[in-house]
């Protein structure tokens, strides 16, 4: 069985799918302020649905709701981390945990992203 679809309710579309196409390669699917649609590589989408459509009044995730993109290499992490840093965003320094070279940070969008090997 392989998973089609995910749903992400975030606070702002079009931030989350900007950065979703511009950091994780994610192919545009259509965006407009209320819904966006990305894909990867294998053909799973990802689905963005605006707080207000969803009738949340905030985006609110259980402390450990995540996605993660997971790199072929710990080198791949750092640069990830890197680009991220040069570009302004307020994420952690890469380290071991759970057997993976990983760090977490909260995405354009309000949902935290982990980045892996």
């Amino acid at each position: 069985m392989k998973l089609n679809h995910l749903n992400l309710t975030v606070d702002d579309v079009t931030a989350a799918h900007q950065f979703l196409q511009t950091y994780f390669g994610l192919q545009d699917l259509g965006t407009n302020k209320n819904m966006g649609f990305l894909s990867d590589e294998s053909g799973m989408v990802l689905s963005l649905t605006h707080m207000k459509l969803a009738k949340e009044s905030e985006v609110r995730y259980p402390g450990s709701f995540h996605i993660g993109f997971i790199q072929p290499s710990e080198e791949r992490v750092n640069e990830i981390n890197q680009r991220l840093r040069a570009d302004g965003f307020d994420v952690e320094a890469p380290h071991k945990a759970h057997g993976s070279w990983t760090f977490y940070f909260t995405a354009p969008g309000g949902f935290v992203i982990e980045v892996l090997c």
